[in-house]
């Protein structure tokens, strides 16, 4: 299987290739395009699906009439047709959602499937990513993948040769990190990083401070709730992540953070620049500008978007469920 965050980290700062752009003379960082990042992936999704027979497929619901839902559904598309692969767009009212997905969980045909948020918003749309297959689950957000995620387990088998599904927003944010130190051992590659993630949802923000922690950062946690602390204790001693208090304040975050994630869904909330530490990895994941266009004059990487990411971490995740439903791998529940 390609190894996506090694050869990100090789393509990003050892590659030939025009990915970024820097004006040493201007002080400009290096800016991270997703799409031409995501190009990259999507070339070798396309060697990988080429070689497997059915080509999977992938079943969108689209059950809302959201403009950046609608966005992401057309992106997924031209994705797939892109990259060879088949995808459907099934659209359907609110209340009929449920038993077309239960409909498509029972397709033998069907190999992954996503849904288009939000539909109702809340708990009912937990509801519905719970309801959603293990064995067909391309965005990581049922009970199954997500206690894993949480509970730092990240096989599906004893012997570990099965990793688990990863939700695929949190994971597109993933590649775009170059912090993680390739000396630590596996699991532990940002130990003595501080991360402030600026978005606590239950689809990214959650998850994400989740995956971080557990491979060793210090991550501070904000929304309209306050500020937490996601971590694996003092000298990461802990197996999996924590929730703490903190006195902290998002201030003093944001300027002892070596990353900041943000991903307000408001044009109207900017990360002030003169927060900021020297030297940022700042990382946008809202369809909103989060950052100053000052940003540009502190962080060493900037990357305004991750969506064209996603869509290929969906497909990665596609492929590896279809091997998992030919081997019997992922349990029903």
């Amino acid at each position: 299987m390609f190894d996506f965050l090694s050869f990100f980290l090789f393509f990003a700062f050892f590659s030939g290739v025009h990915l970024v752009s820097r004006d040493p003379s201007l002080k400009m960082p290096t800016v991270i395009s997703a799409a031409t990042v995501s190009a990259q992936f999507i070339e070798q999704l396309k060697a990988d699906v080429a070689l497997r027979e059915p080509i999977p497929l992938l079943v969108g619901f689209l059950a809302n009439e959201d403009p950046a839902a609608k966005r992401y559904a057309e992106w997924t598309a031209k994705t797939c047709r892109d990259a060879g692969f088949r995808f459907e767009l099934r659209e359907c009212s609110k209340n009929e959602l449920e038993d077309k997905l239960f409909e498509a969980n029972k397709d033998p045909n069907v190999n992954g499937i996503m849904i288009y948020y939000p539909v109702y918003g809340g708990t009912q749309d937990q509801y519905l990513q719970n309801s959603v297959s293990v064995k067909k689950d391309v965005e990581g957000l049922c009970h199954t993948y997500r206690y894993n995620m949480y509970h730092n387990i990240r096989f599906l088998d004893d012997e570990q040769k099965f990793k688990c599904i990863i939700p695929c927003t949190p994971l597109a944010v993933v590649k775009h990190i170059g912090v993680y130190n390739p000396i630590l051992p596996y699991g532990n590659r940002l130990h003595g990083r501080t991360i402030t993630i600026i978005n606590r949802s239950e689809v990214v923000g959650r998850p994400l401070a989740a995956l971080l922690a557990n491979d060793g950062a210090k991550v501070f946690s904000a929304d309209e709730n306050g500020l937490v602390e996601f971590h694996r204790g003092a000298g990461i001693a802990l197996r999996k992540h924590e929730v703490f208090d903190t006195a902290a304040t998002l201030n003093d975050a944001l300027a002892a953070s070596d990353v900041v994630i943000t991903g307000v869904p408001s044009p109207a909330f900017k990360v002030k620049t003169e927060l900021l530490k020297e030297g940022v990895v700042a990382i946008n994941f809202s369809t909103a500008k989060n950052f100053e266009e000052s940003v540009k004059e502190k962080a060493s990487i900037y990357v305004p978007s991750v969506g064209k990411v996603t869509v290929a971490m969906l497909l990665r995740n596609l492929l590896r469920l279809q091997e998992y439903q030919q081997k019997g791998i992922v349990p029903s529940l």
